[in-house]
């Protein structure tokens, strides 16, 4: 009997394992597609690689990138690249919805992918490295920046079974390829209208070179977007703003030392200060442009104090101008200060600055009208000697000749005394006659 018990308690933990598995088994797939509209920078590289963390941490079947972007800054691409690499679930980069574009770092970025799958009428390429000012590079440093480039993509798209020849020809030569043209030529694996489209099209296909099996049909899609301060922290790094955030720190703090005890301009100056410095703190700056910068602040300081006619004004604002075309030359042409943008920035500054100083002059130049020597010139009435009356006051008073002061005479003050005694002049000969 035993034997038999023992059996039939085995069988009845078999059939309830069977039975707890079968839903898991069941459960459809979950995929999370990540909506990408942005550019390649630190704060957008961040939410990329949270994403996809994610999706590997809570067990997605795997993540779709759903881009749209005009490329961005190298060293954030290559990070996310290292990222999807990385990853133990597949990533599958998708260039929609219709109208969409993975330029230069996209198309970079979807070559890492393990499923690269563009929607119609979209397309990818444009790769080619340009100046910080958006030319041509110098013919020496072309050819390392080039050739680094290129071999950076053929690499990714040999080792993902793709094109490698077509995905080097996106940065020597800036090819850009439609979706249809793509596919034909191996440069992207799939092309589908829409994301359920593309997971039906897609599963059971093994990626390269990782060898996982995508297990995607009928999947439940979980959509995500970036957030609002990730978006808002996405603007404080443009360029424009932080030159404008960095310029309104400054004029907070120069109206502060005019006008020390308010309160209001220094904090402003400090939070606007602190978010432009954010932005420095996040872009890739140039030493050049930052002392540039630093210096023309100096020179809007020293006017404040030192009278140069505008001089030092209008220096700092040139300083300025320059410092800030300059500042941001390592994060390449998507991330420049605009021209009309820092000439209107300095032009304000030095507005300001001069305006307030003409005032300051103009105050400088009023005869003064509180304190004894407002008294110098006027009337006063001898009330008896020794004590004038002036300006509803009583004075001490003496004559300058030492004679007597005649209660009721109207003498002439010509100085005010340290103890604040008054000089008059002689008594009118006619009234005291």
């Amino acid at each position: 009997m035993r034997p038999v018990r023992a059996l039939g308690t085995l069988l009845a933990a078999a059939a309830a394992a069977l039975l707890l598995a079968l839903p898991a088994s069941g459960a459809a797939p979950r995929v999370l597609v990540v909506e990408f509209d942005n550019d390649v920078n630190p704060v957008t590289q961040g939410y990329l690689q949270d994403e996809m963390h994610r999706a590997e941490r809570d067990g997605f079947a795997a993540v779709v990138i759903e881009m749209d972007t005009p490329g961005g800054l190298g060293s954030s691409m290559r990070e996310i690249v290292k990222t999807m690499l990385s990853l133990k679930v597949p990533v599958v980069v998708y260039v929609a919805p219709p109208g969409s574009s993975a330029d230069s770092a996209g198309a970079v970025i979807g070559q890492a992918a393990d499923v690269l799958a563009m929607a119609p009428q979209t397309n990818i390429g444009s790769s080619t490295p340009i100046s910080a000012t958006g030319g041509n590079l110098g013919s020496d440093l072309r050819k390392k920046v080039i050739n680094d480039a290129a071999a950076y993509m053929a690499e990714l798209a040999r080792e993902h079974g793709r094109n490698a020849g077509a995905a080097e020809a996106m940065v020597r030569d800036a090819a850009n390829f439609g979706a249809r043209e793509a596919l034909e030529k191996g440069v992207i694996d799939v092309m589908a209208p829409t994301v359920p489209a593309l997971l039906e099209k897609i599963d059971g296909t093994k990626t390269v070179p990782k060898g996982l099996v995508l297990q995607t049909a009928g999947a439940q899609v979980e959509r995500v977007e970036m957030g609002f301060w990730k978006r808002a922290l996405d603007v404080l790094i443009d360029p424009n703003i932080i030159a404008l955030m960095l310029s309104l720190g400054l004029v907070g703090i120069l109206v502060e030392l005019w006008n020390p005890g308010l309160i209001l301009p220094g904090t402003v100056g400090v939070i606007s200060l602190l978010v432009g410095l954010y932005g420095l703190q996040v872009l890739p700056v140039s030493a050049a442009g930052a002392l540039l910068m630093l210096f023309a602040a100096g020179l809007f300081v020293a006017e404040a104090f030192i009278v140069s006619h505008g001089a030092l004004a209008l220096a700092g604002a040139v300083t300025f101008v320059i410092g800030a075309l300059m500042l941001f030359d390592p994060a390449g042409p998507a991330y420049q200060v605009s021209l009309w943008t820092a000439i209107a920035i300095a032009g304000t500054l030095a507005l300001l600055l001069g305006m307030a100083l003409t005032r300051v002059v103009k105050a400088r130049r009023n005869p003064v009208e509180v304190g004894a020597s407002t008294m110098v010139g006027g009337e006063a009435v001898v009330r008896r000697d020794g004590w004038v009356a002036l300006g509803g006051e009583l004075w001490r008073a003496r004559s300058a000749d030492g004679a007597p002061l005649v209660a009721g005479e109207h003498v002439t003050v010509e100085s005010v005394q340290e103890d604040l005694e008054l000089v008059v002049g002689s008594p009118n000969p006619n009234e005291r006659a």
